[in-house]
């Protein structure tokens, strides 16, 4: 007779799972967990950057990690204003917000320089207020449409995760390439 043996590591059979925690409906708190592991994904990939790696530039077009990372807290502070408060940014927040949200030309030449703790301190402070926000709202909400807008709540706090999700490739070849 054949044994066979087989040996599976401890995520062969899905020890990962999306629940809502506490505090939050069901399709909201399922976002929250999402929201968390992509975060705490991109947040662990740079925490130990060194300033040179946190500035360093892929090629003259490229962002920075550093100001990919306030482009992710400004992209979720943009979305709190809009679903939460239903209108644009106003002109003190553009003007804190704005070179992180657009990226680019001025971004390159203003977002440098700083530990990249100094950047996901900032993301960190723009999630605690997102969940602080988001436990006040329930799954009639998140499905409701955002004021003068084509898209509903949920749909826009899909955005900012998979937004997370694409940076957070951008990034990792950023890494990649720094460290060459």
């Amino acid at each position: 007779s054949i044994v066979l043996l087989l040996l599976f590591n401890s995520s062969t059979f899905g020890q990962y799972t999306i629940e809502s925690p506490k505090g939050y409906s069901p399709q909201i708190g399922n976002m929250v967990a999402m929201l968390a592991d992509l975060k705490e994904r991109v947040s662990n990939s740079v925490s130990d950057l060194t300033l040179t790696e946190t500035d360093f530039l892929l090629d003259a077009d490229a962002n920075r990690i550093g100001a990919m990372i306030l482009h992710l807290a400004a992209t979720e502070k943009y979305y709190q204003v809009l679903t939460f408060e239903n209108r644009g940014m106003n002109e003190t927040e553009k003007e804190k917000w704005d070179v992180a949200q657009n990226l680019g030309a001025k971004a390159r030449s203003e977002l440098k320089g700083k530990p990249i703790k100094y950047y996901l301190n900032i993301w960190k402070k723009v999630r605690k207020e997102t969940l602080r926000l988001l436990k006040t709202k329930d799954d009639k909400w998140f499905a409701a449409k955002v004021p003068s807008s084509s898209m509903n709540n949920h749909w826009a706090w899909y955005h900012v995760m998979e937004h997370q999700a694409n940076h957070m490739g951008q990034i990792r070849l950023i890494i990649k390439r720094s460290k060459k």
